[in-house]
C-alpha cells in the first residue's frame, strides 16, 4: 500500500480537494447533509471570518497517490485560552477514510504544530469553536442532523479513540413533539410566570434588528459565561452569525424575555433547513442548487419539506435565574412551533452535566435521540 503524505493546505487546488473530500467519504449515506461549499470556504477564509482576528489555524490534507483520503484543521484560539486560563489547541473539519494510520498522521501533525506553540491539550472536534458546530456523533446515526449540528460515519469514534483520545464531555440532543406534555409542576410554574405582569415574552423585532442583536449579544455572553467550554463572542463574530441566520430564521421563534422592561433572557429556534439542504447533493448553489434551495425554503416545496425546528440556544442572565424563565420559553415553543408549521422540535446541544436542562426536557417527554462527544488528549 502506498504511503500517506500529510500536506499543508495552501493553493486553490489544495482547498478544492479539502472541500470536496466529504463527497467521497459519504457516498451513498442518505443521512449525510452535504455542506454548501461556499459556506465552508467563507468559514475558513482568514480574511473574511472575524474569528481569525484572535485565532490561527493549520489546515492539512492526507494524500495517497495524489488522492485526498483525510483532512483536518488545527486551531488555536487566544480568546479561549485567555478566558479559561488554558493552553488548549483544537482540531476540526475532521474527515478520514476508515484507516487508523490516516488519523494518526493527521492528528500527530496537528499535535506537533500545537506543542510548538506551547499548547498542552488537544481537544475536538470543533468547527471552529464551541460557538460553532462541535462534537463527534457517537449515538443516533439513523437520522440526518438538524441545522448546525454535525454528522459523521460510525467509524470515527473508533479512529479517534484508537489514537488515544479520551472523552472530555458528551452533548445531548432531544426530540420533542407537539404531543409532549409538561409535568404538572412545570406547567403550573409557567402559568404563574405568564400571570406576572412584570414579565413579558416577545419575538425579535425585525424593524429594529440591529438593536435586538446587540441585546442578544449581551445576554449571550452573560448567560453562558459559566458553561463548560464557553468562549465569549466578539461583537463582529456575533453580528456575522446573526447575519447568516437572518436568511433562514423565523422571527416568531426568536424569543426575548423582559423583566420589568429589562431584557433578561432569550431563546432561539431555527427552522431545520437541513431538510432542504440535503436535497442539494452536490453542495453547489450554481447553476441549479439555488433554485432547489429556494423551492424548498421559500417556495411551494417548503410545507412538505421542513417540519422540524431546532432550539439552538436558551440562556438567562445570571441575575434573573431565580425567575425560572426556562419553562416560559418551553411552553411558548410547544404552542408556537406547531402554529408556525414545525410539529417536531430538537433541543440541542445540552451538556451531559447540565442537570436542570436535561431534567426539564425529560419532564417534557423529550426523547434523547443523539449523543455527541468532544475528546481530549494531553500533548505530553
Amino acid at each position: 500500500m502506498s504511503p500517506i503524505q500529510i500536506k499543508p493546505v495552501r493553493s486553490k487546488e489544495d482547498w478544492d480537494r479539502f472541500i470536496d473530500l466529504p463527497w467521497s467519504i459519504y457516498r451513498g449515506d442518505s443521512c449525510w447533509v452535504p455542506p454548501l461549499k461556499l459556506q465552508i470556504r467563507d468559514a475558513l477564509d482568514v480574511n473574511k471570518n472575524p474569528f481569525f482576528r484572535h485565532a490561527v489555524m493549520r489546515p492539512l490534507l492526507a494524500l495517497r497517490d495524489g488522492q485526498a483520503v483525510g483532512r483536518v484543521v488545527g486551531i488555536i484560539d487566544e480568546n479561549h485560552n485567555r478566558f479559561h486560563k488554558e493552553q488548549t489547541a483544537f482540531f476540526g473539519f475532521f474527515e478520514s477514510i476508515n484507516e487508523g494510520k490516516v488519523t494518526e498522521l493527521m492528528l500527530g501533525e496537528v499535535s506537533l504544530w500545537a506543542k510548538g506553540r506551547g499548547m498542552t491539550t488537544l481537544r475536538g472536534p470543533v468547527n471552529l469553536s464551541t460557538n460553532h458546530e462541535c462534537g463527534l456523533l457517537v449515538q443516533g446515526f439513523s437520522d440526518p442532523p438538524a441545522v448546525m449540528m454535525t454528522y459523521n460515519p460510525p467509524s470515527y469514534p473508533t479512529l479517534l479513540e484508537g489514537w488515544g483520545m479520551q472523552k472530555a464531555k458528551d452533548l445531548f440532543a432531544y426530540s420533542v413533539t407537539r404531543n409532549s406534555r409538561f409535568a404538572e409542576r412545570l406547567m403550573a410554574q409557567s402559568e404563574r410566570l405568564k400571570d406576572n405582569s412584570s414579565i413579558i415574552v416577545r419575538s425579535l423585532d425585525t424593524k429594529n434588528f440591529d438593536r435586538d442583536i446587540e441585546i442578544l449579544h449581551e445576554i449571550y455572553n452573560d448567560a453562558w459565561e459559566e458553561n463548560w467550554g464557553f468562549v465569549p463572542m466578539e461583537p463582529e463574530e456575533f453580528k456575522l452569525m446573526a447575519k447568516e441566520m437572518k436568511a433562514i430564521f423565523d422571527p416568531r421563534l426568536l424569543l426575548i424575555a423582559e423583566v420589568r422592561g429589562v431584557p433578561a433572557a432569550f431563546s432561539l429556534a431555527l427552522p431545520d433547513i437541513n431538510q432542504a439542504v440535503i436535497k442539494v447533493r452536490d453542495g453547489k448553489l450554481f447553476p441549479t442548487g439555488l433554485l432547489k434551495m429556494l423551492w424548498y425554503l421559500k417556495g411551494p416545496g417548503r410545507r412538505k419539506t421542513i417540519n422540524r425546528c431546532r432550539v439552538v440556544t436558551l440562556g438567562i442572565k445570571k441575575e434573573y435565574r431565580h425567575f425560572a424563565l426556562g419553562p416560559l420559553f418551553y411552553t411558548e415553543y410547544l404552542k408556537r412551533g406547531p402554529e408556525c408549521g414545525y410539529p417536531v422540535g430538537e433541543a440541542s446541544w445540552i451538556l451531559e452535566d447540565n442537570r436542570a436542562m436535561n431534567r426539564a426536557l425529560e419532564m417534557m417527554c423529550g426523547e434523547r435521540t443523539k449523543v455527541y462527544r468532544i475528546y481530549d488528549r494531553a500533548l505530553g
